[in-house]
């Protein structure tokens, strides 16, 4: 039993050195890490970042907040910007926390966090009035949840490749043991590319002018995890985040006739199109506008039709 207990407790020491010399070389976010261009909103779970971006014709006084996916900050959005900054919308993106050039708090990542994440922004930074809401990927179930749970707040809500439309009994389970509380923490911090390599892009390029280049997204993908926590937000919501399916939240909101917009790719690999089947039967009054050669990426693959689409709808909204 001793020799056992031996082996063990020097197993653990081996195990620690290459986790410790990874987390060692990481950075703690701090104010001075933050690109000129946004700035941190101090939130009940810590600081995020954001950003306004303004119309270049004063045509109303409405606000659109743009609301990423899992693990892609809010760069995601710069290639659709111009669309709803000409129809005269004001346009707040931020990072979710642990992405980007937010902090890291160490928490349940959970549905009740994402919400209340969104809500203390909205309140301060005093939008009082209601607002148009657009989710990507996970985010379309972010917002999907908040216009569930504030519906006042939202006047229109647009979904883009959203995550959360699976039947139940698909559901992947969480059998891989890499994604296990300690042992995720130590896989991913010292095989940390793997991570990174697993969320890449389904494509490297496109024709698109406004899309953003594969060494570009690399850049910016890559700046969230010289940070400490990203991987541990990550791990978090994988564990404690039901991305799969939430039909009986949409079919609250099909319930209700808050307009709805579905822009979703055909060929998307990692949300699958098949979802559109039972987003027709719980969300009936959504336009559902599909993208023919579309894949999951296409907020920054095809920034152009996406933004022409979602500003039209919520200009008519």
């Amino acid at each position: 039993m001793k020799i056992f207990i031996g082996i063990l407790i020097t197993l653990l020491i081996v195990l620690s050195f290459p986790y410790l010399y990874k987390i060692l070389q990481l950075k703690t976010l701090s104010k001075s890490d933050l690109p000129k261009e946004g700035e941190w909103a101090t939130l009940s779970s810590g600081n995020i970042y954001y950003q306004w971006h303004e119309p270049t014709k004063k045509l109303n006084d409405e606000v659109v907040i743009l609301v990423h996916g899992f693990s892609t900050p809010s760069f995601v959005w710069n290639g659709l910007l111009l669309d709803l900054l000409e129809s005269g919308f004001r346009v707040l993106v931020f990072d979710h926390y642990g992405r980007g050039y937010s902090e890291r708090p160490s928490t349940n990542y959970d549905k009740e966090f994402y919400v209340t994440e969104l809500n203390d922004l909205v309140n301060h930074q005093n939008i009082l009035k209601p607002f148009h809401l657009v989710g990507y990927s996970m985010g379309g179930v972010i917002v999907s949840f908040y216009a569930d749970q504030y519906p006042k707040k939202v006047k229109s809500l647009s979904l883009i490749a959203p995550a959360g439309f699976s039947d139940p009994v698909v559901i992947p389970k969480l059998n891989n043991l890499m994604y296990y509380p300690i042992i995720g923490e130590w896989f991913f911090n010292v095989f940390n590319y793997r991570f990174q390599n697993l969320l890449m892009p389904e494509t490297e390029k496109s024709n698109d002018e406004r899309s953003i280049s594969q060494k570009e997204y690399k850049r910016l993908f890559q700046e969230q995890f010289k940070y400490r926590g990203c991987i541990e937000s990550l791990l978090s919501t994988i564990r404690n985040f039901n991305m799969f399916s939430t039909l009986e939240m949409y079919t609250r909101l099909g319930e209700r006739d808050n307009p709805v917009l579905v822009i979703w790719g055909k060929q998307d690999g990692v949300v699958s199109f098949s979802g559109t089947e039972n987003l027709k039967k719980v969300l009936p009054q959504a336009e559902l506008v599909s993208i023919e050669d579309g894949t999951h990426d296409i907020t920054f693959r095809r920034p152009t039709k996406v933004g022409k689409v979602l500003s039209k709808f919520i200009q008519q909204n």
